[in-house]
């Protein structure tokens, strides 16, 4: 039995340095968005675990979660600089990378006898490992063993089969669209804001596993443990062995560090270039394995969060001044564009169309959550009632929101969604929120929910509805405002 190290084991670990490596700069640029860690879903303010920045909310004023971010630098960060649309796709992209790296690497351990390197075969690995941890304590090497000592087996066999499935686990609980569909899934993690939590002890697993995985090729003869690793020779290599194996070494991780310079730089200069890129690969997957997803929560009222998190700041646009003076009395939705039957309806209409109520959980892009009850009428119900033409493809919708508060001209907060996303049965415009009128900071008038979707796909101030071939034409052509000025995806499902 040949346990030595073959090219596919070689190359296997080379991507894997590569998709990991983007995973904890691009892991780190999403932290960024949110810098506090809970082990409760409200996110109520001083319940974080832990926080990554200095900003307090202060008392008597409206304080967004925008006001929370906590920019990183690129040097850390990918991209840096406040980029959480390129940093999530980045990190969906090298998610991908990653899972096919280990898929391929899984396949071909138990496909050769190589999985004798990691997976022990008997009972008194415990004891040895107990007796390697004890010798390596005292700053002494213990007896090598087939090819690992018991120490080692049992730390790789719990990377590759615990922590990284975990990681991918804790990944998955936080797609709004699979807890919503599967509510007991992100239960299994004690919640979503669990899952974040482990999801980020995880990759301090994975640093802390790098540095001891490093010391022991120092530690156990950093020449031979190049050579193994870059040309497969597993006995003492001969001096032009050695100098091959640290050329291509060092060749390797500069490599590596030339694909981030890459992504950073060009993330940085040319973040829609970037953006157009990853989403060839990114956004086909996420619209085939969760868009389809449909929401079934039901949370009872006890779990609704006590002091919901408002986010952003009311529109300065005249018109919804107005209309919040006077309680949005002579508000008129307009749904209109490729329909059979425009309409014209007032909120007192609206509540008399269907009425839905759903307790549902808010997942914000920036990584806080809660859950609120939400009243309002289904898209479908709207839809049914307009009859959409044969070329209707997207809703969009228009608001209020004239992003008074960014610098710069950016226009009016819009957004598009597809005609099966709202006929999912819990997609509606929201006029109330925990049995009361909707507030204003919460979005009144008209607020939708999409509860397979991240909140910045759930647009506030809404004042029309229009029904669309395409969306391509509209603003930069990326199907929303986020979309548009902040390389978001067009959807948002995990």
């Amino acid at each position: 039995m040949d346990l030595g190290f073959p090219l596919w084991v070689r190359l296997t670990h080379f991507f894997d340095i590569v998709f990991l490596s983007l995973l904890v700069r691009s892991g780190i640029e999403i932290l960024g968005a949110h810098p506090m860690l809970y082990w409760n879903d409200d996110c109520r303010p001083g319940s974080e675990w832990v926080r990554f920045t200095h900003k307090r909310m202060p008392a008597g004023e409206l304080w967004t979660a925008e006001d929370e971010k906590q920019p990183y630098t690129p040097a850390v960060a990918l991209p840096g600089r406040d980029n959480l649309g390129l940093g999530r796709y980045w990190h969906f992209a090298a998610v991908a990378g990653w899972i096919l790296t280990g898929a391929v690497y899984v396949v071909l351990l138990f496909a050769s006898p190589q999985w004798r390197r990691l997976v022990p075969t008997s009972w008194q690995v415990f004891p040895q490992a107990w007796d390697a941890l004890l010798t390596y304590l005292q700053f002494q090497s213990p007896p090598t063993g087939d090819p690992f000592n018991a120490l080692q087996q049992l730390t790789y066999f719990a990377v590759v089969f615990v922590l990284s499935p975990l990681q991918i686990a804790t990944g998955v609980a936080m797609s709004p669209a699979v807890a919503g569909r599967f509510p007991w899934f992100s239960k299994l993690f004690g919640g979503r804001q669990a899952a974040r939590s482990l999801h980020f002890l995880g990759l301090v697993a994975f640093l802390g596993f790098t540095v001891h995985h490093v010391a022991l090729v120092v530690g156990h003869g950093f020449v031979e443990g190049m050579a193994a690793i870059v040309l497969g020779v597993e006995d003492e290599p001969t001096p032009a062995q050695a100098a091959i194996a640290l050329a291509i070494a060092i060749l390797g991780l500069a490599a590596v560090v030339a694909v981030h310079v890459w992504a950073t730089r060009a993330s940085l200069l040319q973040p829609r270039r970037m953006q157009n890129l990853l989403q060839r690969l990114v956004d086909p997957l996420q619209r085939t394995l969760l868009q389809p997803l449909r929401s079934r929560q039901a949370y009872p009222a006890e779990q609704i969060t006590p002091i919901p998190r408002p986010n952003g700041r009311p529109p300065r646009d005249p018109d919804h001044v107005r209309l919040a003076e006077h309680g949005f009395d002579g508000f008129r939705l307009h749904v209109g564009g490729l329909v059979e039957h425009p309409l014209d309806l007032s909120l007192d209409e609206l509540r008399q169309l269907s009425p839905a109520t759903q307790t549902t959980k808010h997942v914000c892009i920036q990584g806080w959550s809660q859950v609120v009850t939400w009243s309002g009428v289904p898209l479908s119900a709207l839809l049914d009632r307009c009859a959409p033409l044969p070329q209707a493809r997207y809703l969009l919708f228009h608001t209020f929101d004239d992003k008074w508060e960014h610098a710069g001209d950016h226009g009016y907060y819009y957004t598009t969604i597809d005609l099966d996303l709202a006929r999912h049965p819990q997609s509606i415009l929201a006029y109330g929120m925990n049995d009361q009128p909707l507030p204003v900071p919460f979005g009144a008038p008209l607020r939708l929910r999409l509860e397979n979707q991240l909140g910045y796909k759930m647009v506030k101030f809404v004042r029309a509805v229009e029904l669309v071939a395409d969306y391509h034409s509209i603003g930069e052509g990326k199907g929303g405002w986020r979309e548009d000025v902040l390389n978001y995806s067009q959807i948002a499902p995990i």
